[in-house]
C-alpha cells in the first residue's frame, strides 16, 4: 500500500452505510462479542503468567478464528537491526504464503503500521487499487471483498510488530469493534513479544556479530605478511593470538629465513602496545664494542667520538616493543645487562650514572639452540629462563606442506606487480620441483627463487628451466626431462600422485582411492619418487 492509500481507506470506512448506533449485541451487529471477554481475560492471564510467546500466539489465533471469524490472521514482527518485517505466526496461510510475507519499513499496510505506530483499517480490499498483495494472491473477487485490519504491537513507545486480520464485514460498527479488540490483543501480547525479540532474534543477531568479530580477529592475527594454512602454521597463529593479549616476553625460535621478524611484527601490531614504537635490532649485525652504545645509548664524552648524548634502542622503544633478533649472538657481559633490563626495566647510558626507567615489551629471536649453549656455558641460564617465558617455534618450510605452493603463488603475484609484468602461472612440473625441494633457506630462499623466475620467464608461464640448478634434483630431472615414452609416463604419473596428495592434504588412503590404487602400491610409487605425504598436509 502506498502512502496515499491510508487516507483513501479511512474515507471508505467513513462513507460506509451503517445501522443506527446501539448496544453491541447480536440483534444490531449480527454477531455477539460478549462471550469473547472472559476468553480475553484468560489469555491476558496466560500472557502474564508464562510469557511464552508461542503459547500466547496459538491462543490468540484460535480466539481470532473462533470468535472473530477471521479468514486469515497474522502476527508480524520487526527484526531488530535490519528493520525487516516478517510473518512470525499465522492462521489461514500456507507455509509458502507465510514465507512471502516480508516487508520493509513503510511498505504495504503492515509496513506503514510499523512505521507510524497507528492502526489501519481497510473496509474492502478491492476499493484500494494499490493494496499490496504479497503473501496472498487475490485473483478471485471474493478475496478482494474482504476487509483488512492491522494494529501495532507497541511496548514502551517502540513498535515491535503488528496483528493483522482478514474477513468479510457488512457492518461498520462491528469492524470498528473488532479493530479495538485487536488493539487489546496487541497490548496483551506486547510484553511477550518484547521478551521474544530480546531472547531469540536479538540473540541470533548478537551471535552473528560475535562470529563476525571473531572472524575479523582471526584476520588480524593472520596478517598478510604471514602466508600459509598448514597445520603447523595454524598452531603458530593460535600462539600469536594468545600472547598478544599480554605484555609477556616472547622467544621466537626457528631456522634462518622462516620469518621470525614477521611473527614479531604480528605480535606487536596486534598487542595493547601497538600504538607505541616497534624497534628492531639485530644483535649479530654490529661488533660487540658498538652494541652496548646502540642498545643503551651514551652520554656526551663517554668515549672518543661521542660528541653528544645519544638515546639507545631501549629508550626509543619506551611505551612499545623492542625486537632483539639473533639474541644468541650476544656476549656474556651483554647478556648480563640485558638480564637487568628484563628484570627491572631500567639501565644506565654508557658513561652515565642516571638510571633510566622504561616501559617496554621484549621480543627476542634466535636460530641457535640456546639450551645447548647454556650447557656449554655460552649463554646465561638465568637469561635463558627470562626469555623462555613464552616460546614460539616457527616451522621450517619443508615441514609446512602445501604452504610452498601458496607462498610461491603469493610471491609470483607480488613480483609481477612490482615489475609491471603480466601475472605468471607456475607450470605443474615447476611446482613439483618447488614442492620436492628441501628449502634450507626457507621462505627467504623461496622468495629469491620466485623473483629470479619472474625475471627470467618471458611468457605467461614459469617453467622448470626458469628455476635455479639447485632445485634440479636427480628424481625431478629424471621425470621432467627426456623424450622417451617411459620418461613421459613417469612424469605424468608423478604429477598425478602430487595432485592427489595436494587435493587430499597428504591423506594417503584418500589419495590412493582417488587414483584407483591400494595404499601399499601408492606408498611404493611415492618411495620411487621420494615423495613424503607429510609435505602435503
Amino acid at each position: 500500500m502506498k502512502p496515499e492509500a491510508m487516507p483513501q481507506a479511512e474515507a471508505l470506512l467513513e462513507a460506509w452505510e451503517v445501522l443506527p448506533e446501539s448496544k453491541y449485541c447480536e440483534c444490531d451487529l449480527g454477531e455477539c462479542r460478549t462471550d469473547f471477554l472472559p476468553l480475553l481475560y484468560e489469555m491476558s492471564h496466560i500472557a502474564m503468567e508464562t510469557g511464552q510467546l508461542s503459547n500466547i500466539l496459538q491462543i490468540l489465533l484460535q480466539l481470532m478464528q473462533r470468535h472473530l471469524k477471521v479468514v486469515r490472521g497474522m502476527i508480524s514482527l520487526r527484526e531488530p537491526g535490519t528493520g525487516r518485517i516478517f510473518i512470525h505466526e499465522s492462521c489461514g496461510l500456507s507455509p509458502e504464503e507465510e514465507a512471502r510475507g516480508i516487508y520493509a519499513l513503510g511498505e504495504g499496510v503492515i509496513g506503514k503500521v510499523v512505521q507510524s505506530g497507528e492502526p489501519i483499517v481497510v473496509p474492502r480490499i478491492s476499493d484500494v487499487p494499490d493494496f499490496l498483495c504479497r503473501a496472498v494472491h487475490r485473483e478471485q473477487q471474493s478475496e478482494r471483498n474482504l476487509s483488512f485490519l492491522c494494529v501495532p504491537i507497541v511496548r514502551n513507545g517502540k513498535v515491535m510488530g503488528t496483528i493483522s486480520a482478514e474477513r468479510l464485514y457488512d457492518n461498520r460498527r462491528l469492524l470498528k469493534l473488532d479493530a479495538e479488540i485487536l488493539a487489546i490483543l496487541a497490548a496483551t501480547t506486547a510484553q511477550a513479544v518484547e521478551l521474544h525479540l530480546l531472547e531469540t532474534v536479538q540473540k541470533v543477531a548478537l551471535e552473528d556479530e560475535n562470529r563476525r568479530l571473531r572472524s575479523a580477529l582471526q584476520d588480524r592475527f593472520r596478517p598478510t605478511n604471514l602466508i600459509g594454512n598448514s597445520k603447523a602454521m595454524q598452531e603458530v597463529y593460535g600462539l600469536i593470538e594468545k600472547v598478544t593479549r599480554s605484555r609477556t616476553t616472547v622467544l621466537i625460535l626457528g631456522e634462518s629465513g622462516v620469518g621470525k621478524e614477521l611473527v614479531a611484527s604480528a605480535i606487536h601490531y596486534n598487542s595493547p602496545c601497538a600504538d607505541g614504537p616497534f624497534i628492531k635490532f639485530n644483535c649479530a649485525a654490529l661488533p660487540e664494542s658498538v652494541i652496548e652504545s646502540e642498545l643503551f645509548g651514551h652520554e656526551r664524552g663517554a668515549f672518543t667520538g661521542a660528541a653528544q648524548m645519544r638515546r639507545g634502542r631501549f629508550e626509543e622503544a619506551d611505551g612499545g616493543t623492542i625486537f632483539l633478533d639473533e639474541v644468541g649472538e650476544l656476549s656474556l657481559p651483554m647478556q648480563a645487562k640485558l638480564l637487568r633490563v628484563l628484570q627491572e626495566k631500567s639501565f644506565e647510558r654508557v658513561g652515565g650514572n642516571a638510571t633510566i626507567q622504561v616501559d617496554i615489551r621484549i621480543l627476542a629471536a634466535t636460530n641457535r639452540d640456546l639450551l645447548a649453549m647454556v650447557e656449554q656455558g655460552k649463554f646465561r641460564e638465568d637469561l635463558y629462563y627470562r626469555l623462555h617465558v613464552f616460546p614460539i617455534t616457527i616451522p621450517p618450510l619443508r615441514e609446512r606442506g602445501t604452504d610452498v605452493s601458496t607462498l610461491a603463488q603469493y610471491f609470483v603475484s607480488r613480483f609481477a606487480s612490482e615489475m609491471g609484468v603480466e601475472l605468471r602461472q607456475i607450470s605443474s612440473a615447476a611446482m613439483s620441483m618447488l614442492m620436492c625441494y628441501h628449502w634450507p633457506g626457507n621462505v627467504r630462499e623461496l622468495e629469491n627463487v620466485i623473483e629470479r623466475a619472474v625475471i627470467l620467464s618471458e611468457g605467461p608461464v614459469i617453467a622448470e628451466q626458469h628455476l635455479p640448478p639447485s632445485l634440479q634434483t636427480p628424481v625431478v630431472s629424471e621425470i621432467a626431462g627426456g623424450g622417451t615414452l617411459e620418461a613421459r609416463l613417469n612424469s605424468a604419473e608423478y604429477d598425478m600422485i602430487v595432485e592427489a596428495l595436494k587435493q587430499h592434504r597428504g591423506n594417503m588412503t584418500e589419495a590412493a582411492t582417488h587414483l584407483g590404487l591400494t595404499r601399499r602400491i601408492l606408498g611404493l610409487r611415492m618411495a620411487r619418487y621420494h615423495l613424503n605425504y607429510k609435505e602435503y598436509r
